[in-house]
């Protein structure tokens, strides 16, 4: 069946059909989803048997070919004989015609289009070059399925290609060290995801992980003995560009530069003494712009680099400088005013400015982070912006290339469907901020503590129109964003959701008496939250929109992975699968974005990541857990863990801080670290509960719901021996005692809502105090089965 949707994509001559919601071409399990997809035959299919072959035409591509042909093994159990990719015997199963012989690195402007025909004999993959094909097999595999009858792909017609031109993975080394065999298996992940850029973070404040001959107390002094070999990162490079994917190295300065301290006190602003930086956070060492040795010593560093890493870009970091030891030094203070440099930051541009030339003199353009935006350095560097899409859109209309990563943080465990929302393109407010004739605004302000750091402020405005509710959130210091889904509570309190760099937000609180109280969610966190009403609307800033001509620098965007709270043992729990989720934002065109329909491609595209990449997401979980349980026999703990996510935002590092534990030696062994970042039972769970709430004669939601809280109810029970015989464990044991009660208070409330009946206010009241009592973050965990449970407690009615 063909798509309705088609637009021309300007950087290919091919009109390309594409579907606004990814549903309609038969929920194929595919992720990213392709620009065009067309099921020829719905009812038929390509059956696959053992004896496949593969030929490759127009570019030889060996290892690649046998590491595919390994990949089929492991997704049908066959044992595939040895062929050769350039003569087969009889009509291939798989042909790839490659149409141009290009240099095996892959490079910014590589071509990875690729167009794939199904039909009932056979496959044919065309593409332009090698990376087109690359791309172009990881769909052919992900297609591969077993039903009943047999293993097949079914017949399809596919024209792709990238929406974005880079599309990255950022791994830090720095903070806790990864094995080389780890970062292997996430360029593997990365290649199925079709990723093409691994950022390698290899220096900060605690540790410097590269072989430096030239400076080789660097790795003598600042590593802990973890560092890669020249070799190793070599072997790092040939591997990923096997895979199509490019590696940009990184090299934090001025800031971040605690490990060099170490090394060579004489490079720093300040004489020291220095020693290993074990805590977490933006620590005062920080590179002598003045000093003349520095740029000799990044001289050396970049030129190392460049014999090792052959991409045409180079990070050097550049973020959250502190500034106090520049400010405090009398010769620094001294230069500046010879030099005329206004401020620090005039100042970190004069370093950069420097180090620009050094990298042109080694045929590398710079890559940093939001801070490196100057107007004194040349259009040729690349901004990545952590900072937001403000700040990406400001440095792309003044013509400097940017790529995205907020809003991609995985090392922060938002859901998926956060992730999926996050535009790479700045977008526009997106509703009408005017109040018109007739309508009625209001407006609050609000102040939100953290446990950590300033508090979180600003204001919001609700807007009651002929058409409903509408409003929009200025959060002090940032531009006005549009809120969604206002609901007004029948207790009197309002809840709305809007996407803020902190993760999914949804403010729920009670206006009245010229005051605001409640609380925002951050995730799944619940933050206090206080305010009173404003007199009139506030002026805002509308969001930084570029133009066409600026909105063309945005190459693309990375998934950030920091890793205060990841070591290699949990490395994978935490990229994939939702590293998917991301991929897709950044190859599939932008309005392939139904949430629903990608959870249940991601599903399939999760269990395939397993059998057919090898990651090892699930494997991580239940090692932990087995390690938890002191026992193979985990299955009470999975069913309990079902209930709970990890704390989100920063609540997990904010809470290590408090307690004096945000260094590079806390345990990384609780529970909470062993779950993936939401619970995909819990979703599920809540999309029931919706259903339900909105029909309470629907038997078949009643059911679902009904048998999930007896489950839990069941899991509750059985998980208490464990709990107390682990003392990672015990902290739990009053959060398995609160998910029994709420699992059978959910099973009554369902009962009274089936019936009819009601709550009278004080028994709403009591039982609304029971489930903020258990939203609480206990142990760095949420009990995420209270926010559906509230959703089955607001459905009830009240007794008149």
């Amino acid at each position: 069946m063909s798509l309705p949707l088609c637009r021309t994509l300007l950087a290919s001559s091919l009109l390309l059909c594409v579907s606004a919601y990814a549903a309609p071409a038969a929920n194929l399990p595919l992720m990213p989803w392709p620009q065009q997809v067309d099921v020829t035959s719905p009812a038929g299919k390509l059956v696959l048997n053992d004896a496949l072959q593969i030929q490759v035409k127009g570019d030889a591509l060996i290892p690649e070919v046998n590491h595919w042909r390994e990949r089929l093994a492991q997704q049908t159990g066959w044992y595939l004989l040895p062929q050769n990719t350039e003569t087969v015997s009889g009509q291939a199963t798989i042909t790839l015609n490659i149409q141009k012989k290009v240099d095996a690195q892959p490079m910014p402007d590589s071509d990875e289009s690729y167009q794939l025909e199904v039909t009932a004999n056979s496959v044919t993959l065309t593409a332009n070059t090698r990376f087109g094909a690359m791309r172009g097999m990881e769909t052919l595999l992900q297609l591969v399925q077993n039903d009943g009858e047999n293993t097949f792909i079914p017949l399809v017609s596919i024209h792709d290609q990238p929406r974005f031109a880079w599309r990255g993975v950022l791994l830090d080394s720095a903070r806790h060290f990864l094995p080389v065999s780890d970062i292997k298996r996430q360029l593997d992940g990365m290649a199925a995801a079709k990723l093409n850029v691994l950022h390698w973070h290899l220096s900060d404040d605690q540790g410097w992980r590269f072989e430096s001959h030239k400076y080789p107390k660097l790795q003598e002094l600042a590593s802990d003995g973890q560092f890669y070999t020249v070799a190793q990162m070599k072997d790092v490079v040939a591997y990923a560009t096997e895979r199509g994917i490019r590696v940009v190295p990184e090299i934090d300065m001025p800031g971040h530069a605690s490990a060099i301290a170490v090394a060579y006190p004489e490079l720093l602003s300040a004489p020291g003494p220095y020693k290993m930086e074990r805590s977490w956070g933006v620590h005062e060492p920080t590179l002598d712009p003045t000093n003349e040795k520095v740029y000799a010593f990044a001289d050396a560093i970049v030129g190392e680099l460049t014999q090792i890493f052959h991409d045409p870009y180079l990070h050097i970091g550049g973020d959250e400088v502190d500034a106090t030891q520049w400010k405090t030094s009398k010769p620094i203070r001294a230069f500046m005013k010879e030099k005329g440099v206004a401020d620090t930051h005039a100042l970190q541009a004069y370093f950069n400015t420097r180090l620009q030339t050094i990298l042109h003199q080694h045929q590398r353009k710079m890559v940093g982070w939001d801070e490196i935006f100057h107007p004194d350095l040349p259009h040729d560097i690349v901004i990545q912006s952590w900072q937001g899409p403000d700040s990406l859109g400001a440095s792309a209309q003044k013509g400097y290339q940017g790529i995205l990563s907020t809003g991609f943080y995985l090392d922060q465990p938002h859901s998926a469907a956060y992730h999926y929302r996050n535009e790479v393109l700045p977008q526009p407010l997106g509703v009408d901020q005017n109040v018109g004739e007739g309508e009625k605004a209001q407006s609050w302000s609000f102040n939100m503590p953290r446990l950590k750091g300033k508090p979180v402020d600003g204001s919001f405005t609700l807007i009651e129109g002929k058409d409903g509710w509408r409003g929009f959130i200025d959060f002090t210091g940032k531009t006005r964003r549009a809120v969604r889904d206002i609901v007004w509570h029948n207790d009197g309190r309002v809840s709305f959701a809007v996407d803020t760099w902190m993760g999914d937000t949804r403010p729920v609180l009670s206006l009245k008496d010229g005051k605001t109280d409640g609380y925002f969610i951050i995730g799944n966190a619940r933050y206090p939250v206080t305010g009173s009403k404003l007199s009139a609307v506030p002026d805002g800033q509308p969001p930084v929109v570029p133009d066409a001509e600026g909105m063309k620098n945005i190459l693309g965007g990375e998934a950030a992975l920091w890793q205060e709270n990841i070591t290699s043992q949990i490395l994978d729990l935490k990229l994939w699968p939702r590293g998917f989720v991301v991929a897709e934002r950044l190859w599939s065109a932008q309005d392939v974005k139904d949430s629903g329909n990608m959870y249940q491609r991601l599903a399939k595209v999760d269990a395939w990541s397993v059998v057919s990449v090898g990651l090892q997401q699930h494997v991580e979980t239940v090692r932990l857990m087995t390690r938890l349980a002191n026992s193979t026999d985990i299955t009470s703990l999975l069913n309990f863990s079902t209930t709970l996510e990890p704390a989100q935002y920063y609540t997990r590092q904010h809470i290590k801080f408090q307690a004096g534990h945000y260094t590079q030696s806390e345990p990384l062994n609780r529970l909470a670290d062993a779950l993936p970042a939401e619970s995909n039972a819990v979703r599920e769970f809540a999309a029931q509960m919706n259903t339900l709430v909105q029909d309470p004669k629907n038997a078949q939601a009643a059911k679902a719901v009904r048998e999930q809280l007896e489950s839990w109810q069941r899991s509750a029970d059985l998980v208490k021996p464990l709990l107390a015989q682990n003392y990672v464990l015990k902290p739990l044991q009053p959060v398995a005692e609160q998910v029994g009660d709420l699992s059978s208070q959910g099973l009554a409330w369902l009962e009274k809502l089936q019936k009819g009946e009601t709550l009278t206010a004080q028994e709403r009241q009591q039982a609304q105090a029971k489930l903020d009592d258990a939203a609480k973050v206990q142990d760095e965990l949420v009990i995420a089965v209270v926010y559906p449970l509230e959703q089955l407690l607001a459905g009830l009615k009240a007794t008149q």
